[in-house]
């Protein structure tokens, strides 16, 4: 499979990862955390304007795209933030299709050369404690888990994470 990394700072491509975030979270987090919750976070963190905030607060976006040399294809996106001594990996989603194929790892990687050129000593995220799959993913990219938290969101959800921090 090959795939480009490519930076998001188009609104065509932010679009298209509003569109490719609907349809990942709705597939996997309704399980999860349910329904009501997918739509709130999808409202409060993955739509069009939310992403523009985030832009305008730090964040990097980036689209995981399929056959760069023809009819490119979303098949993921990460969000980024520099922060004081790390990389806040906010975001690492790929479509159902995707998973399985060492994708995140090629992400992951292309992080990490980020963190580095940014001199920047570790890797930190948050994934929730249910989200097996994605635990599993990162422990076996060198990751481990540092704390549990839990996050207030509004409008009576929480996040209940892990954060996870992986050394550089």
């Amino acid at each position: 499979m090959s795939v480009q990394i490519t930076l998001a700072t188009e609104d065509t491509l932010l679009l298209a990862i509003e569109s490719l975030a609907f349809e990942i979270w709705n597939q996997h987090y309704t399980p999860i955390i349910g329904q009501q919750q997918v739509d709130y976070m999808l409202a409060k963190y993955q739509c069009f304007s939310a992403m523009k905030q985030q832009i305008a607060d730090g964040y990097r976006y980036y689209a995981i795209m399929d056959e760069p040399e023809t009819e490119q294809t979303i098949i993921g996106y990460f969000a980024i933030q520099a922060r004081a001594d790390s990389l806040f990996l906010s975001k690492l989603y790929l479509d159902a299709s995707s998973r399985g194929k060492g994708l995140s790892r090629l992400a992951l990687s292309f992080i990490e050369q980020l963190a580095v050129d940014e001199n920047l000593s570790k890797i930190e995220l948050t994934v929730n404690k249910y989200n097996t799959g994605a635990i599993n993913a990162y422990k076996a990219m060198g990751f481990t888990v540092k704390e549990e938290a839990v996050f207030d969101i509004g409008e009576g959800f929480v996040m209940d994470d892990y954060v996870m921090v992986r050394q550089l």
